[in-house]
This record gives C-alpha cells, sequence and structure tokens, in this order.
C-alpha cells in the first residue's frame, strides 16, 4: 500500500505498524463479541433474578388469617322472671 507508492524503508515500516494495529483491532473486536454473546445468552436469567427480588422486596398485601378457633352460635335467650 503506503510502502509499494513510496519505496522507501520508513513506508514499509509504517505498512507494518498500520496492519499489526488492524490485526490488534480485529482481535479486541472478537474477543468483545464473544463477552457481549455471552451477556446475551445469560441476560434472560438475569432478567428472571431481578422479577424475582422485586417480588421479594415488594410482597403482596393480603390480609393477615386470624389464628385459632371461632365458634359461631346463636344468641342465648334469657327469660326475666317477673316478681
Amino acid at each position: 500500500m503506503l510502502s509499494s507508492v513510496l519505496h522507501s524503508p520508513r513506508a514499509v515500516q509504517v505498512n507494518i505498524a498500520i496492519m499489526r494495529v488492524f490485526v490488534h483491532l480485529r482481535k479486541l473486536l472478537a474477543d468483545h463479541a464473544e463477552v457481549a454473546r455471552k451477556l446475551q445468552e445469560h441476560d434472560a436469567q438475569i432478567q428472571t433474578l431481578f422479577d424475582v427480588v422485586r417480588r421479594l422486596l415488594n410482597p403482596p398485601t393480603a390480609s393477615p388469617k386470624q389464628i385459632g378457633f371461632h365458634v359461631r352460635e346463636r344468641r342465648a335467650t334469657y327469660r326475666v322472671q317477673a316478681r
């Protein structure tokens, strides 16, 4: 590229440096793509985890059940004796 036009040792060195930078960038992008892919795989699991934590932090407000035994009877009738 550059060295084929300029025909100098410095142009060859710059061309080599440019190629090394492109190789390094491609490697970085590949590594980050792998990390991004792994995060996407775990995205559903992470979402489920957050949903569970939200439910634990905000429990439903239900009326508490009464404990014990409650008997419901008819009201007793009392007679008042006349004197």
